[in-house]
C-alpha cells in the first residue's frame, strides 16, 4: 500500500457542528463535514427541529438555527438510522425543551441501551412517554421548558451520556455539572466554548474529569473546521502496518489525546509511526502520520485506555492478529453495546480467518501469528461498518482473502472507504 490520503471528517465532531449550528440564531459555516450516512440522519434531524440546514458543496455545509429555547416540535419521527451518537444527543437536546418527539431508527439502534441517557434527563426534569422493553427504541420523549440544574456522574465513561446531560443543561436556569471517573473524548466541552457558552473542565480524581456548565448562555454562530476521523485513519493506518513494504501518509489526522489511544497501544506494539506537522485547525490539534510497515509485538493494554479508543478495538485486534505473542486488551464491556456485540463479533471473525482468540470477562485476547494469518473466512458483520471495515483489512494481508456478508453500512461512517483503500493499493472483489 502507497500513497497519501485525508479520511473523511471526524464524526464526533459533525453530529455537534450541527446540533451547535441548531442552537445558535444565525449562520453556523462547517468545513469539512463527514457526509455519512449516520451525520445525513443528524442534520435532517436539525431540519425537523427547525434549522434550515444547506450542502453548498462537498463537506461545506451551513445551519441557520432556530436558537437554544425556540426549538419546533417535529412533525415526524426522528429517524436516526444507525447512528447511536446522533440519537443519544439528540435525546439531551429535546430533552431540555418544552417539545415531544419520538425517536427510532434501524434494527442495529433498537437494539442499543438508551436508559442510561434517558435516566439523567428525567432528573432535570423530562418525561419518557414511551419505550421499547430494555429502554430502547422507539422512544417517546417530552421533555421540559425548566429543566432541573443537577449533578450527575455517568456511571460509565461515555461521551455520549456527559453530552445528552450538558445540551440538556443548556437550557437550564442554574448549573450542570458532569463527573467522569474516566475521562471521555471532550468534544462537546470544547466546542460549548467555542460557540460562547461558560463551561469548566477540571480533573476530577486519578483519570476524570469534573465539568461545570452555566445554563442559558447566548450561544452565537461560528465557523467549525472538522479534522480528518482518527477512528476511520485507523483502518488504512493497521493495513499499511500490516501489508508487507507499505509506506503511506495520513493527512490532518485529528490529535485530541482523548482519542489517540490506538496510536499509543500500536507504538507500544512497535509500529513504525511518524508524527508530522503537529499544528492547529478548527481548534484541534492535527498532524500528518508517515506509517510503513512493522513487525509487531504483542502487548497488554490497560482497561484505562478503553475511552480513548473504544471505536478502534475491531481494528486493533487485527493487526494483534499480525502481531508476534499474546495481545490482551482489558475493560472492553462497553464493546457489547456498540453496533453490534463487537466483542462476540470480533472474536468470531477473528476465528474465522484462523487467529486462535478468547474472551475472559470483558477482556480479548488475542494470540498473534506473527504475520501468518490463514485468512479465508467469512465474516458476519451484524451490521456494524467497523466489523466490516477491519476484516477487509484483515483480508489484505492475510495469506488468503477474507470476505464479509455486507458491506452497505459502511456508508454510515466511511463513504469513500473502498475507493481511498483501492487509490492505496488494495483490492476488492
Amino acid at each position: 500500500m502507497r500513497g497519501s490520503l485525508k479520511p473523511p471528517g471526524d464524526k464526533s465532531m459533525s453530529h455537534r457542528a450541527l446540533i451547535f449550528g441548531l442552537l445558535c440564531i444565525g449562520r453556523t459555516h462547517i468545513e469539512g463535514l463527514l457526509e455519512g450516512e449516520d451525520v445525513l440522519h443528524t442534520a435532517a434531524a436539525c431540519r425537523a427541529l427547525g434549522a434550515k440546514v444547506e450542502r453548498l458543496a462537498p463537506g461545506q455545509w451551513t445551519v441557520w438555527g432556530a436558537g437554544l429555547g425556540s426549538l419546533l416540535a417535529p412533525r415526524d419521527t426522528l429517524d436516526f438510522g444507525n447512528a447511536g451518537t446522533g440519537s443519544r444527543l439528540m435525546m439531551g437536546v429535546v430533552g431540555g425543551h418544552g417539545i415531544f418527539a419520538r425517536f427510532d431508527g434501524d434494527s442495529s439502534l433498537r437494539k442499543r441501551p438508551m436508559r442510561r441517557i434517558l435516566d439523567p434527563l428525567t432528573l432535570m426534569g423530562a418525561n419518557v412517554v414511551s419505550e421499547a422493553p430494555g429502554g430502547c427504541c422507539p422512544i417517546e420523549l417530552a421533555g421540559t421548558n425548566e429543566p432541573s440544574p443537577i449533578t450527575y456522574q455517568t456511571p460509565v465513561a461515555s461521551a455520549q451520556i456527559k453530552s445528552a446531560v450538558l445540551l440538556a443543561g443548556l437550557n437550564s436556569p442554574g448549573s450542570t455539572t458532569v463527573i467522569e471517573q474516566e475521562a471521555s473524548r471532550d468534544h462537546t466541552e470544547k466546542m460549548l466554548l467555542h460557540f460562547g457558552a461558560e463551561v469548566q473542565s477540571e480533573a476530577y480524581g486519578k483519570h476524570g474529569r469534573k465539568i461545570i456548565l452555566k445554563g442559558r448562555p447566548k450561544l452565537m454562530p461560528a465557523e467549525v473546521i472538522i479534522p480528518a476521523d482518527p477512528s476511520s485513519a485507523a483502518f488504512p493506518l493497521v493495513a499499511a502496518l500490516i501489508v508487507p513494504e507499505s509506506e503511506i501518509i495520513i493527512e490532518a489526522m485529528m490529535m485530541n489525546p482523548l482519542r489517540t489511544g490506538l496510536l499509543t497501544t500500536l507504538c507500544e506494539m512497535g509500529a513504525d509511526i511518524e508524527v508530522l506537522d503537529r499544528r492547529i485547525e478548527g481548534g484541534e490539534e492535527v498532524a500528518d502520520l508517515r506509517v510503513r510497515a512493522s513487525a509487531l509485538r504483542g502487548v497488554d493494554v490497560p482497561a484505562a485506555r478503553a475511552p480513548s479508543m473504544i471505536d478502534e478495538y475491531p481494528i486493533l485486534a487485527v493487526a494483534a492478529a499480525f502481531a508476534e505473542g499474546e495481545t490482551r486488551m482489558r475493560g472492553l464491556h462497553e464493546l457489547r453495546v456498540k453496533e453490534s456485540d463487537r466483542l462476540a463479533a470480533v472474536a468470531e471473525g477473528l476465528r474465522q480467518a484462523g487467529v486462535e482468540v478468547a474472551i475472559e470477562g470483558d477482556d480479548l485476547i488475542v494470540q498473534g501469528q506473527a504475520g501468518l494469518v490463514r485468512g479465508g473466512g467469512l465474516v458476519e458483520t451484524h451490521l456494524d461498518h467497523r466489523i466490516a471495515m477491519s476484516f477487509l483489512c484483515l483480508g489484505l494481508a492475510a495469506e488468503a482473502p477474507m470476505a464479509v456478508d455486507d458491506d452497505r453500512m459502511i456508508m454510515t461512517s466511511f463513504p469513500g472507504f473502498r475507493a481511498l483503500m483501492e487509490n492505496l493499493g488494495a483490492r476488492f472483489s
